[in-house]
């Protein structure tokens, strides 16, 4: 019996610590920008890009990491929220103006969901993806250098297949939150 009470007050105290560490870890980031109406907020955390999107719009978000004609080559994390659940996806830039899953070209769907709302007109997305996957169709992320990033969101349905309403390319070092 005494054994049983040890576990379960061991039990709770990880269970507390756990719910102590993740609400006062869950909103803080390092750095955050502002690109038109979509928010982009970041941590370096280890071997992890920690990652907040926000946009006005009841459909998806995205981000996609170092492009070399629009979405050509980019490592893109899209999705949205439907019914209370958070759907993404980690995608590749297989043209200028198309994508297709990391898993559907013998890639791996490297992506850690965190979380996300949709609230009013605003949808959010929290995740994290590895600054180095060993992932050919994800690329390096170097937080010491300047990183090209897209921003997008959709329209208001949750569809990937759905042409952008808003997309940007903007050039950040991760490391410093330094827009350039």
């Amino acid at each position: 019996m005494a054994m049983i009470k040890s576990v379960c007050s061991l039990l709770s105290a990880v269970s507390l610590s756990l719910l102590l560490t993740a609400d006062l870890g869950a909103a803080v980031y390092q750095h955050s920008l502002t690109v038109d109406t979509m928010t982009f907020d970041w941590s370096i955390e280890g071997e992890n890009l920690a990652i907040k999107l926000s946009a006005p719009t009841t459909g998806w978000v995205a981000i996609g990491f170092h492009p070399t004609d629009m979405m050509k080559d980019a490592n893109i994390i899209i999705g949205f929220v439907k019914d209370g659940k958070v759907e993404i996806s980690d995608d590749f830039g297989t043209q200028p103006t198309q994508h297709t899953p990391d898993t559907k070209r013998d890639g791996k769907d490297n992506v850690t969901v965190i979380g996300g709302t949709e609230t009013g007109t605003t949808t959010t997305l929290e995740f994290s993806i590895p600054l180095q996957s060993g992932d050919a169709n994800d690329g390096v992320i170097d937080p010491k250098a300047d990183t090209m990033v897209m921003l997008a969101y959709g329209p208001d349905r949750d569809s990937t297949k759905l042409k952008h309403q808003f997309a940007k390319t903007i050039t950040v070092n991760l490391g410093s939150g330094v827009k350039k």
